[in-house]
This record gives C-alpha cells, sequence and structure tokens, in this order.
C-alpha cells in the first residue's frame, strides 16, 4: 500500500512549472493584444486633423489610456523578470 502511494504521488516543482509558464503565456497574450491596440490607436489618431488630436488628447480618457501604457510597459518588464525566475535557463 505504501509504495502505492510512492508510485502515485505527483513531482511537486512539475505543477510549479506548467502554472508558471501557463501564467506567462496568458500574460504575454495580454501584453501583446495592448501591443496592437495600441499601434491601432496611434494609426487611427494620424487620421485625425490637427484640432481633433488636440482635442483628444485634453480628454480624460486620452490621460488614462497614457497611463495604462506606461504601466504596462513596466508590467512587461516585471514579466520578462518573472520568466528569469521560473526559467533561469532563458538568459534574458
Amino acid at each position: 500500500m505504501a509504495d502505492e502511494q510512492t508510485n502515485t504521488a505527483p513531482d511537486e516543482s512539475a505543477p510549479d512549472l506548467d502554472q508558471a509558464e501557463l501564467a506567462h503565456s496568458i500574460i504575454e497574450s495580454l501584453l501583446e493584444h495592448t501591443r496592437v491596440v495600441s499601434e491601432l490607436i496611434a494609426v487611427m489618431a494620424q487620421a485625425l486633423d490637427q484640432e481633433t488630436t488636440k482635442a483628444l488628447t485634453q480628454t480624460a480618457q486620452w490621460q488614462s489610456y497614457l497611463e495604462s501604457r506606461r504601466k504596462m510597459e513596466r508590467t512587461r518588464e516585471d514579466v520578462e523578470r518573472f520568466v528569469r525566475l521560473v526559467d533561469p535557463s532563458t538568459g534574458r
């Protein structure tokens, strides 16, 4: 009976690594989506005339967008640090 428990006991480090890889994958996907949306916003802003652009950049929504972008840049750095902690062989 003791042998069965020993043989069926999961390796405790494997689930942690799988969870970390999943978390990393999810975060990377979210960051990539944010990058694509930011590029789209930049292209759309180029299509606006100067007065409209100026009015847009003075809104609370634009300021929130800029703050969110700054946070995402910091988050990208945190994700890279997270990857190094989870998998030191990445060498980044």
